[in-house]
């Protein structure tokens, strides 16, 4: 098996590609655009840039209480001195995702990858086309990759016009902040960007099916985002469903499913995603799609094709470039005949860049809720944690799961500045099947708020003592 033919040039994709010249095998990837996908290029990458900007005005918005104030007398705020240039910071970011796209091009061409500029598709499962400007090429493949990814889905009566009406692709074109801008969608890309844009002083209306914000996400922590949304002033429409939207004189209208109307400058349509899955010659093929389009696969990346894999969003596994990446190797690994584990989703750890961000790894509150597992629990919220208080970060909490019994760690939720960060520490301990005790005495830094992860630890160590007592 000599050559692979990988369709996608996102995380899947050029993951995929590394590891297959790894293991001294011809690598082509056809991607059509630049390389990176939308997790580089429209996604992850500028998304996350635009909110590591809007944290800097929270730390602002805090300047008073921690004794910083304008030198001009009359301004009472630090945030009075200031102001936010959209389009600044649009340039920024779609520098950044450039550089980004760049560096891995870079290091895939020095690799030895073979990078072909095209759309991409099956003839049978040992040969795939690439549509390019240079006319169809053929390249034979004994083993074949789909990583397309996703785009964002969008209402029959409320089509992204990419001036007023906007998916979450076209934000970065603006130049000026919205003077109201209405969200609709709060599961994690809506309420990511109605926390950055809030952060950024804009007026911001949350349209939400669900009576919470993020309905997929830990509950305990979905009511801290929806406490903290409202107290910065954001306005969120709960169990409200967007039907319809126009473009009126300086804006847009929005219309809701009973009736009501919705005014702003700007209108972001944050409504989930579909597979790029169509004109691939799948189905054709033998590929099996799921009911919403979705490529199936098993735990190896497999398909239904023999030789075929896939990995991403385009496989409505995980829709996380970690996942993806990771979905990318095991394919190769396991074609290739290397050693591989399958993947395993029990220590898949999440994000969502809110302000304070919500991290989860492991066990969920909704799976025990549910009786799927039995396990002891304990919260400790954050505003009890001493770093905490001298940064002036009051929202948020550690929580743990483990079982009763052998106190084995097997998820954990953290709600707080840099969750994304402090999980990993949970993430080990789920990975290795650490105890509380082993979590517990492990030194922290006082003060710190990876602390309250130990202290977690020590009072899931008092439950256990008092259940056997």
């Amino acid at each position: 098996m000599h050559n692979v033919v990988i369709i996608g040039g996102g995380p899947g994709g050029y993951e995929a590609a590394m590891v297959g010249r790894q293991l001294g095998r011809n690598v082509t990837l056809i991607e059509p655009g630049e390389i990176g996908g939308a997790a580089v290029l429209t996604d992850v990458v500028p998304s996350k840039s635009l909110i590591a900007t809007a944290e800097v005005m929270i730390r602002l918005r805090h300047s008073k209480e921690l004794g910083i104030v304008p030198v001009d007398p009359a301004l009472n705020h630090a945030q009075e001195a200031i102001r936010v240039d959209l389009g600044a910071i649009n340039q920024r970011l779609l520098r950044l995702a450039r550089e980004q796209s760049a560096d891995i091009s870079t290091r895939l061409s020095s690799e030895g990858v073979q990078l072909v500029r095209g759309r991409g598709r099956l003839l049978n499962n040992r040969v795939v086309l690439a549509d390019t400007d240079d006319g169809i090429l053929r390249f034979p493949a004994d083993v074949i990759l789909i990583a397309t990814g996703t785009r964002p889905r969008e209402l029959p009566d409320a089509r992204p016009d990419g001036e007023r009406i906007l998916n979450w692709k076209q934000l970065y074109s603006l130049t000026e902040l919205p003077d109201r801008l209405i969200v609709v969608g709060s599961g994690v890309t809506g309420a990511e960007f109605a926390s950055a844009y809030r952060q950024l002083g804009v007026d911001v209306v949350l349209v939400s099916s669900r009576d919470m914000v993020l309905p997929g996400e830990d509950p305990d922590a979905a009511k801290v985002i929806q406490a903290v949304f409202e107290s910065s002033g954001m306005t969120i429409m709960s169990r409200s469903r967007a039907k319809s939207a126009r473009r009126i004189p300086d804006g847009v209208e929005l219309t809701l499913a009973d009736g009501r109307t919705i005014a702003g400058s700007h209108l972001l349509m944050a409504v989930g995603s579909l597979p790029n899955t169509e004109d691939l010659g799948l189905a054709e093929n033998g590929v099996t799609l799921t009911s919403s389009g979705h490529i199936e696969v098993d735990r190896m990346s497999r398909t239904s094709a023999r030789g075929v894999y896939a990995a991403g969003d385009v496989t409505g596994v995980f829709p996380l470039a970690s996942v993806a990446a990771m979905q990318g190797r095991i394919a190769m690994w396991h074609s290739l005949g290397d050693a591989v584990r399958p993947l395993d989703l029990r220590g898949i750890a999440s994000n969502v860049f809110t302000a304070p961000e919500i991290a989860t790894v492991g066990v969920t509150q909704k799976q025990v809720d549910a009786g799927e597992f039995a396990v002891r629990s304990v919260m400790v919220p954050l505003k009890g944690n001493a770093r905490a208080k001298m940064q002036a970060h009051y929202d948020g909490f550690i929580k743990l799961f483990c079982l009763p019994q052998t106190g084995i760690i097997v998820g954990g939720v953290v709600v707080a500045p840099g969750a994304s960060e402090l999980i990993y520490a949970v993430s080990l301990c789920v990975s290795a099947r650490l105890t509380v005790d082993q979590a517990s005495l492990a030194f922290t830094i006082y003060p710190s708020l990876s602390g309250s992860i130990s202290e977690a630890g020590r009072r899931l160590h008092n439950v256990a003592d008092m259940l056997q007592h």
